[in-house]
């Protein structure tokens, strides 16, 4: 039996905001979820000091560079980094209508997980709009490899990840993660998960303007005898590889709709998650749009979403 996925859309019952740093730039930060209509995707809102905003859809055409992290936009006085935390509880949690609104350059990294997006979203509530979702089901491989990297989008019938992350450090060397993804499972064996870095990248990431605002409170860290600087430990045993997980649940939510199938990876990151989206959604053979039918419940096997018409691009590509 395949587990039920929501056949309808959602926003959050009220706004809700958290406060934070970002872990880049170093620069205090705000956001506040907003609910909004069915049909109006996940908005990232950047609100300047002088009245003005730009707005993203979160969306593969939208995405800049993804060197260190997921970047909506291509220029750095206008765009919204490290998107990726948001995404994967948004996506997790199956918030399909949102705007997040920021009044930084990128989003709180709060304490490196997901987590606290999830409880401020829980805190929020959750409504469905009784409007039916729609969601992108693999039909066909679809992989992309870059050396030793590779990724893949297989056709499952539900939505699975299975990451696999290789480490000449020995404090992490060969890990994997694989599981159905359903909320209850994000929350327990994902969402905590924090990011990680080495000690010996410290400087050079701070001479590129980057990690500015990472610390002991936001982030694992190795040292360069490979042992856990953190006092409190790891929260996982294999937290570096459920961290990667988290990553990848945050950028392929860039679909602009939830996804029926498997995403595996092998030694991955941001940039092979958002080519591999990318190689999926430039074949139209390898994918259709489908939705449930017409009088079911809530939950819907996967096996029973009906394909739909939709154009060419489709309004949540764009």
């Amino acid at each position: 039996m395949t587990i039920g996925l929501l056949g309808f859309q959602t926003t959050i019952a009220a706004p809700v905001s958290l406060k934070g740093i970002g872990v880049h730039s170093g620069a205090p930060v705000g956001i506040t979820f907003q609910p909004a209509e069915a049909g109006t995707g996940i908005v990232f809102a950047r609100v300047f000091e002088d009245g003005g905003s730009v707005e993203y859809r979160a969306v593969s055409s939208h995405v800049g560079p993804t060197d260190l992290c997921t970047v909506l936009g291509s220029s750095p006085s206008k765009w919204v980094a490290t998107i990726e935390h948001v995404m994967a509880a948004l996506y997790a949690l199956g918030i399909d209508n949102i705007v997040v609104e920021v009044d930084g350059s990128e989003m709180p990294i709060m304490d490196g997980s997901s987590y606290p997006f999830i409880e401020a979203i829980e805190q929020a509530g959750i409504v469905n709009l009784g409007i039916k979702r729609r969601y992108i089901r693999v039909l066909k491989p679809v992989r992309i490899e870059s050396g030793a990297s590779w990724a893949e989008f297989r056709p499952h019938d539900g939505t699975r990840f299975e990451v696999e992350i290789d480490f000449s450090s020995p404090l992490i060397g060969r890990q994997g993660w694989k599981g159905e993804l359903t909320a209850a499972t994000f929350k327990q064996e994902l969402s905590r998960a924090r990011t990680f870095g080495f000690m010996r990248d410290v400087e050079r990431l701070w001479a590129a303007g980057f990690a500015l605002g990472s610390s002991l409170e936001n982030s694992v860290v190795i040292s360069d005898d490979d042992t856990v600087v953190n006092v409190e430990g790891l929260r996982y045993e294999d937290e570096f590889v459920r961290h990667k997980t988290l990553d990848a649940v945050g950028d392929l939510a860039l679909a602009g709709a939830q996804f029926i199938g498997c995403y595996r990876s092998y030694r991955g990151g941001h940039k092979m998650n958002a080519n591999a989206l990318k190689a999926l959604m430039n074949d139209p053979t390898a994918y259709e749009v489908v939705e449930a039918p017409s009088s079911r419940a809530a939950r819907v096997r996967a096996r029973e979403f009906v394909p739909v018409s939709t154009p060419e691009l489709a309004s949540w590509f764009a």
